[in-house]
């Protein structure tokens, strides 16, 4: 595909939903600040968001909300799913940023969410089975590091994570492997920040992986620094389906940006923070949810022939 057919493509790949934004404070059946960057699932014939939240004192906690369609009438939980536990250092400032996936052998969902400690954000895990009870299994790597997620099945029978460190003050995609999700290793870097581009200045892992006939699906935000603000945008890669840690593809343009008033004002301005992915078999479409401006959630939709055509027009990859 040449460039600029692509880049009309990618312009076109997501439409937003008219009722946007789907999910505000105002929603909420207790006093919050804001609801933002959801974990997505399907559950029952239902799509879940797990949603961080903010209360009036600025620390964060995970709700969830489920909506039969996942466009419109949500319903959401009388009180949190999960609270920071005081007692637990990890846990000391806060809850944030959740990504889930069904793990195939445990029958079981894994979450993968930031704890804020003393010493800077956390990946933790917490695995469920009907989102109302939590076992916490803690934190899997050192911090600085945030933006993970792993993947729903092993791979020579090692879990893989995606994540994003803080190394010498760069901010690049990292993949690591466990044989037990309790020690990493073979850490690598897997997408780096791109000089001059719109995700220059640092990028992390957005929805969870999406598994497609041609290979892993991966959604990543990139901050662009400006004058007046930084923004956050949205743009695709693919890994290979059985070695993960290989890029197959990466796109050069963004697939979503802020664009409409609800990403471009609130909390903070000009986000459109991807957090949570599904597919929807009955209508072959991809549903991406977002935090819009850090203080609501939003959904955008692409049809799924079209995402493919898309990311396999993307430029090969023979590096990070």
């Amino acid at each position: 595909m040449n460039p600029l057919s692509r880049q009309k493509l990618a312009a076109t790949l997501f439409e937003r939903f008219e009722g946007n934004p789907i999910l505000t404070a105002e929603m909420w059946p207790y006093p919050i600040n804001s609801v933002f960057n959801p974990g997505a699932i399907r559950v029952n014939g239902e799509v879940l968001l797990l949603n961080r939240v903010e209360d009036l004192r600025g620390s964060s906690h995970l709700t969830c909300a489920r909506s039969k369609d996942g466009l419109t009438n949500w319903v959401v939980d009388e009180s949190p799913s999960m609270r920071a536990d005081p007692s637990n250092k990890e846990e000391l400032y806060g809850l944030e940023d959740p990504r889930i996936v069904w793990l195939e052998e445990q029958r079981q969902f894994a979450i993968t969410y930031v704890s804020f400690s003393e010493g800077g954000p956390i990946v933790s895990l917490a695995i469920t089975r009907n989102f109302k009870t939590f076992a916490r299994l803690g934190g899997l790597l050192p911090p600085e590091d945030k933006d993970a997620c792993l993947f729903p099945r092993r791979f020579n029978g090692r879990f893989a994570l995606i994540h994003r460190p803080v190394v010498r003050g760069e901010a690049h995609i990292w993949l690591s492997l466990s044989p037990d999700l309790k020690h990493w290793g073979d850490h690598r870097v897997l997408l780096k920040t791109r000089i001059a581009f719109w995700d220059g200045a640092r990028i992390g892992l957005a929805c969870q992986p999406i598994e497609l006939p041609e290979g892993w699906l991966i959604l990543y935000h990139g901050v662009r620094v400006t004058t007046s603000s930084q923004l956050y945008r949205t743009g695709m890669a693919l890994l290979d389906k059985n070695e993960p840690w290989r890029v197959l593809r990466r796109g050069e343009e963004w697939i979503l940006g802020p664009k409409e008033p609800y990403e471009r004002i609130g909390d903070v301005n000009d986000v459109t923070f991807v957090s949570g992915g599904i597919i929807m078999e009955e209508t072959n479409s991809l549903y991406i949810y977002y935090g819009a401006a850090d203080d609501k959630v939003a959904v955008a939709v692409a049809d799924l022939d079209r995402v493919r055509e898309y990311i396999m027009g993307c430029p090969q990859v023979e590096g990070p």
